[in-house]
């Protein structure tokens, strides 16, 4: 967090609920890859303190990209409500004032969006440039499309150009770009699920071969040529899961 209550969107910290929810993840995780793969208490152990330190650290930066394409997406329709004002002919105070009351109509009080908005408008009124303040909101943000269009704002009222075309033109480009990677973003959803099927798939296989089976993997478990083979296969499939995450991230 930073000053005025604001959010530093570059930055999740996770609550006590959501590390006690991931640690307990992961230590299913590594108690299903310890019995499938090792058959031991002691390798169990091992991958639980990694496991339980290092994926809660995963899932918060999972759930920060999360927040910003949220944000992003708050963002458009905010600069859309704004271009409208400014292309109305309203002045930047009134501009910021009037969005902040369509926006919390659009999502709510508390969102995001609204929190920062009302934030500008206040601090306009107290003789604030504008510019600055859009300048802070996009370095907290942690987004492209934010810090351009407080880097285009910023030119358009340096150069005295008309504010209201420039904007509108520029928030045109800008929901397009977002549009496009919300698309993408939906277009994987399913392979998203897919994939995370496809992870669990070894793990199903292996468990009704050995309880339908009883036996069967003894000598994966026992020896040392089969313990260094289920080894390599967990390096193997790690690294599927790896490349499968890469894949599936496409950015624009």
């Amino acid at each position: 967090m930073v000053r005025s209550g604001l959010c530093d969107y570059r930055i999740y910290v996770l609550s006590l609920r959501e590390r006690l929810i991931y640690g307990l993840a992961a230590a299913i995780m590594c108690a299903l890859i310890s019995y499938t793969f090792f058959r031991s208490l002691y390798i169990f152990f091992i991958l639980a303190a990694v496991g339980v330190i290092f994926y809660p650290e995963y899932k918060k930066h999972e759930l920060m990209e999360k927040r910003k394409r949220r944000l992003s997406g708050q963002f458009k329709e905010a600069i859309e409500i704004l271009s409208s004002f400014l292309s109305a002919g309203y002045s930047v105070e009134n501009a910021f004032r009037n969005s902040t009351g369509e926006l919390i109509t659009l999502f709510g009080k508390d969102a995001m969006i609204v929190r920062e908005f009302r934030h500008i408008s206040d601090s306009i009124s107290m003789n604030k440039p504008v510019e600055r303040l859009l300048y802070e909101f996009a370095e907290r943000s942690g987004t492209d499309d934010i810090r351009n269009f407080s880097e285009i704002f910023a030119a358009a009222k340096r150069t005295g150009g008309e504010l209201g075309s420039i904007i509108e033109h520029t928030t045109e480009i800008i929901r397009e770009r977002i549009n496009v990677a919300e698309e993408i973003n939906n277009l994987t959803a399913s392979q998203r699920y897919q994939q995370r099927i496809m992870n669990m798939l070894p793990f199903m296989i292996i468990l009704y071969i050995d309880f339908t089976s009883r036996g069967f993997f003894d000598a994966m478990y026992q020896t040392v040529l089969g313990k260094v083979v289920m080894t390599v296969c967990l390096g193997l499939y790690l690294s599927a899961i790896v490349m499968s995450e890469k894949i599936l991230d496409i950015r624009i």
